[in-house]
């Protein structure tokens, strides 16, 4: 979640991202046909992206360093020069972002991400190929021009800031408005490419894959980790009475794509470097960096901030660097922080001019003052019409010093605010006691022994629900499957 630093202006962030849209290059040359006139990324294009990428990194908790790091960016260069494009490896910055969602994307400019939680639901080495190869072919099938062009149509709030309302609040532009004030900029930055440019772009990097030497049923046995993991959240997170929907996920609906990947790869084999992949990620961080804050069950705690607080029943958190978005039916939410100068009210009134902008209709009412948990508050609710009827927009702030001050921002039906007052009032200060409580996990390669069952080590896992279930899911194991002496799997355990 948030640092000790201001969350930087979601505006600022969609500003700069779409400012680096167009990528020269082709899907269609094969690297063994390059030429001096095979297409390449832009000196200026590439300029932008380093620009766009500074503030990525802020966004996911900058980039990791060290060996896994190096790994994935060694697999990454190696899996680009099958793009067809001229200096691919010198071209593309491959970075492994230290973030607890599973996620990768690409900017234009060659620039290349995976989070290392995704990297941690990988088995081998061809499955890290594959999803980096996917955020290649992003680039070179030109799937920016597509975005950028979106963007001149609709605008950046337009094509961004809907995501969030459009439950709520439809397509009105008081809707795109608020909810881009309210949605967590990291989700927004990567929700750009269409369903079809994603189908593209999984059948380029299975092409990939193929020429790397790598199997290319590795895509489908990925995208089936993801889905299983993505129903396993669902069920965790209580999501039965609060879908995310379908269009909230960079990487829509990836049980349906498994099919399509299996049946691209027929019978083809190659290597999957699987003892190779699991030797070197042995270790890494798995799920979140306490330094960004962890949420346990219902219950957000940042130990370093030392503050906690509480979601309602039926709804369910995703923890960012900068910000927590409280997701549910009945309304959204996001905790965050910004430039606090002493004075509640004046902080209240800033939060809403950002949310509105340039919309006058979104019109506080005025600032009341209270204490939560001795802290002190205040707080403060805006009416403002959509195209489905009214809503209210409400801003709950806590002074923790003289010089940094937190909020929520909550987004409900109109008359429906209240849906969020125990969260508003279970926000607490918490001892450095429950602070030092919160111990980061990390990945535990072992060799399955003669005794060893699935049962069996699913018990060394640092969790105490749903064991067996996430041991399979993280080894992609389905329901029947069993571990045999000498196989390699992976554990998640406490990192003391």
């Amino acid at each position: 979640m948030i640092t000790t630093h201001p969350a930087r202006p979601v505006r600022a962030l969609l500003r700069t991202s779409v400012a680096a849209l167009a990528v020269a290059a082709c899907p269609g040359a094969s690297a063994q046909t390059r030429t001096a006139s095979t297409p390449r990324i832009a000196q200026a294009e590439a300029q932008q992206g380093a620009q766009a990428n500074t503030q990525i990194l802020q966004e996911f908790g900058g980039a990791m360093t060290g060996p896994q790091a190096q790994y994935v960016e060694s697999v990454g260069k190696n899996i680009a020069v099958q793009s067809g494009l001229a200096n691919a490896r010198d071209s593309f910055n491959v970075a492994l972002l230290n973030s607890s969602v599973s996620n990768a994307f690409a900017l234009p400019g060659g620039y290349i991400y995976t989070t290392r939680q995704l990297v941690g639901l990988m088995n081998n080495e061809a499955e890290l190929a594959g999803v980096l190869g996917h955020e290649v072919a992003h680039v070179a099938a030109r799937h920016s021009q597509s975005r950028q062009q979106a963007a001149q149509r609709n605008t950046v709030l337009g094509a961004l800031g809907s995501i969030l309302s459009g439950v709520l609040l439809g397509n009105s532009g008081l809707g795109r408005v608020i909810g881009q004030g309210i949605q967590q900029g990291s989700q927004l930055l990567t929700l750009r490419f269409s369903r079809s440019q994603e189908l593209e772009a999984d059948r380029l990097g299975q092409q990939y894959l193929a020429r790397a030497g790598y199997d290319p049923r590795a895509m489908a046995t990925l995208l089936a980790s993801l889905a299983q993991q993505t129903t396993l959240d669902s069920q965790l997170q209580g999501r039965n009475s609060a879908q995310m929907p379908a269009w909230a996920s960079t990487h829509p609906d990836p049980a349906s794509r498994v099919a399509a990947a299996n049946q691209r790869a027929g019978r083809a084999g190659g290597m999957t470097n699987r003892d190779t992949f699991l030797t070197r990620i042995d270790g890494l961080l798995y799920g979140e960096d306490p330094r960004q804050g962890v949420i346990e069950g219902q219950q957000f705690i940042h130990p370093d901030l030392q503050l906690a607080f509480t979601a309602p029943n039926g709804f369910y958190m995703v923890n960012g660097t900068t910000a927590v978005s409280i997701n549910g039916q009945s309304g959204q939410a996001q905790f965050t922080a910004g430039r606090y100068a002493g004075n509640l009210e004046n902080y209240i009134y800033d939060m809403f001019r950002q949310i509105a902008g340039q919309n006058a209709q979104i019109q506080p009412s005025a600032v009341r003052r209270t204490t939560v948990n001795g802290l002190p508050a205040a707080y403060a609710t805006a009416r403002a019409n959509s195209g489905n009827g009214q809503v209210d927009v409400t801003v709950f702030a806590y002074e923790f010093a003289r010089d940094r001050a937190f909020h929520f921002q909550a987004l409900t039906a109109a008359g429906r605010s209240g849906v969020f007052n125990p969260m508003f009032g279970s926000m607490r200060r918490i001892t450095s006691a429950e602070a030092g409580r919160a111990i980061p996990r990390r990945i535990d390669v072992v060799t399955v022994g003669p005794r060893d069952t699935v049962l069996s080590l699913a018990g060394r896992m640092a969790y105490t629900n749903a064991q067996v279930e996430r041991f399979r899911v993280l080894n992609g194991l389905k329901a029947s499957d069993r571990v045999a002496p000498g196989q390699k799997v992976k554990l998640v355990v406490y990192a003391r």
